[in-house]
């Protein structure tokens, strides 16, 4: 029996090695109640061999490993009406003739701030009590300190690079705390920091005044490299860096010098530029660089949450109501 006219045709396209984490059983049966399957989910390289399984498709629905929606693709979709992505960043996927068709696209950014912000709330309270830093001294002096001088969630200051979805929830997780949280984001409104709970400051201000800073900028070409040695120089003693946002953000030469320099400082490094670093890379030797692989997104069953948005998201669009979390076009150069 053919489906209903008015549900729509789907087509999944991810890599194979998530695609279950992202699109868990439960999921894929409530997308099951709501669309027509194209047919079964394929990765990128078997919707490159066979495009035209697109033809009939409305929603594409993708996460990692999503095809670029350039105008080759595209030319295949003559009814695409929404793409949803299951992933946070949509730049990488994105091109001009894909904004030019005017199709709505969701990115899962919002759920997947989660796991960033508690990953990052953990380090800024370490590091408001100097644990990795007291942790080091402890191992290489093999005696405890007496009494050791940290800021602790006291009236101290945190610094937010970034007030995009996950620099709001960070402040919103730190809200909570008797600290006092201050933020630079050269497009956040006044009214943005208000309502997040924020202090806008300076670059410089954030760098030499927090005890803790942490990263959530995009990476734009005006934002790579942008933290070089005169700002992690200026950072007060004992202070703690912590960058889940992008690698690129961080000129490495000049944080590997300061680092050697500073070894009151501590740099808690998720992300890297290349990642992984490159063998013979000081990052991994040097003893105030905490080094995870990528660990602050969404893992495991913290992904079952973006394909959950892409559900929700995709009830609306059947019921004809505005999607939650649609790209904004002219904010899109912006994101992450």
């Amino acid at each position: 029996m053919n489906e209903p006219a008015t549900v729509p045709t789907a087509l999944l396209v991810m890599e194979e090695a998530r695609r279950a984490d992202v699109y868990p059983p439960e999921v894929l049966a409530g997308l099951g109640r709501l669309v027509h399957w194209q047919g079964p989910p394929l990765t990128r390289q078997e919707l490159a061999a066979d495009p035209g399984v697109l033809r009939d498709v409305d929603l594409l629905l993708t996460g990692w490993g999503a095809p670029v929606l350039d105008g080759a693709l595209l030319s295949h979709a003559p009814r695409l009406r929404a793409v949803l992505v299951a992933a946070g960043s949509v730049r990488h996927l994105t091109t001009p003739a894909f904004w030019d068709r005017g199709i709505p696209i969701v990115s899962a950014a919002a759920a997947n701030a989660v796991p960033v912000a508690e990953f990052t709330l953990a380090h800024v309270l370490l590091g408001l009590k100097q644990a990795h830093h007291i942790a080091r001294e402890v191992a290489h002096n093999r005696r405890f300190p007496t009494n050791p001088d940290v800021p602790g969630a006291y009236r101290s200051r945190v610094g937010l690079l970034g007030l995009g979805h996950i620099g709001r929830l960070v402040a919103a997780h730190l809200a909570r705390f008797d600290v006092e949280v201050l933020a630079t984001d050269p497009i956040a409104s006044s009214d943005t920091a208000e309502r997040a709970g924020v202090r806008l400051v300076s670059i410089d201000e954030l760098f030499a005044g927090c005890h803790v800073v942490s990263l959530h900028a995009p990476l734009l070409p005006e934002t790579r490299g942008s933290i070089g040695a005169r700002l992690l120089g200026s950072m007060r003693p004992g202070a703690t860096l912590i960058n889940t946002a992008r690698g690129a953000l961080i000129d490495e030469t000049a944080a590997t010098e300061v680092l050697r320099a500073r070894p009151d400082l501590t740099a808690v490094l998720d992300v890297t530029h290349p990642e992984p670093p490159a063998a013979d890379s000081p990052l991994f030797t040097l003893p105030n660089v905490v080094l995870t692989p990528h660990l602050a997104g969404a893992m495991g069953a913290e992904r079952h949450r973006l394909g959950q948005l892409v559900l929700e998201e995709v009830r609306r669009f059947t019921e004809d109501r505005p999607l939650r979390h649609a790209i904004d076009p002219a904010h899109a150069a912006s994101l992450a």
